[in-house]
């Protein structure tokens, strides 16, 4: 019987970076936002941006309080965790404290750790790469499919099948393919109308 790999429970958390921007993708996009990433991940998207936040050891660790106050130095209330893959960590304590400062919490995650956090919004992009935990798909809010093959589409079809049916589904091109890929989502959304499109917005403006 395998063992099932439990979040993290720590009060210190590895922040590669935070940083105030415009949400660029998903159902939330262009809303101002604060973004946590924390390191840390075990999933390996070969196209993944930030592969600097696989190690967690390559990362301050920083007391929740420290992390909140950060975000209370802009003016906006929308906090976002991201990663790596948050969900490494048990993020009770960090979204109890983020929301008890008067935030919004959303978390982006492959979901393939055990669910923990106190949630605003989930968005759940999961990846082939590791397969998700199944507390993720009640739990979720969005599902962020990443189209880099055709074959994604298929992928995208089978998770979406699995969620929760309040939960926005969105078709995302890859960046480093998205002219290619772009042409073809736009098509499956017109004959899929379920679907949705996100794009990364935040690349196009060329901001973080």
């Amino acid at each position: 019987m395998l063992t099932e790999t439990l979040p993290i429970v720590t009060s210190q958390l590895p922040v590669m970076e935070a940083f105030y921007t415009l949400q660029g993708e998903g159902q939330h996009s262009g809303k101002a936002a604060y973004f946590i990433r924390l390191g840390g991940c075990e999933v390996g998207c070969h196209w993944c941006d930030v592969k600097e936040s696989w190690d967690a050891d390559a990362h301050p660790k920083l007391e929740i309080n420290t992390i909140v106050e950060g975000a209370l130095g802009y003016p906006g209330r929308l906090a976002v965790i991201t990663g790596g893959e948050p969900l490494m960590y048990n993020l009770d304590a960090l979204t109890d404290a983020l929301q008890q400062a008067g935030f919004q919490t959303n978390i982006e995650t492959s979901g393939v750790y055990p669910f923990t956090g106190h949630w605003d919004w989930v968005c759940f992009s999961p990846k082939k790469f590791k397969t998700p935990h199944s507390d993720i798909y009640i739990n979720a809010n969005e599902l962020k499919s990443i189209i880099y093959n055709k074959s994604d589409f298929e992928f995208a079809e089978q998770h979406a099948a699995l969620v929760n049916q309040e939960c926005t589904l969105l078709l995302q091109p890859e960046w480093s393919k998205h002219e290619q890929m772009l042409p073809l989502i736009i098509d499956y959304i017109k004959d899929n109308p379920k679907w949705k499109m996100s794009l990364q917005t935040h690349k196009y403006m060329n901001i973080p």
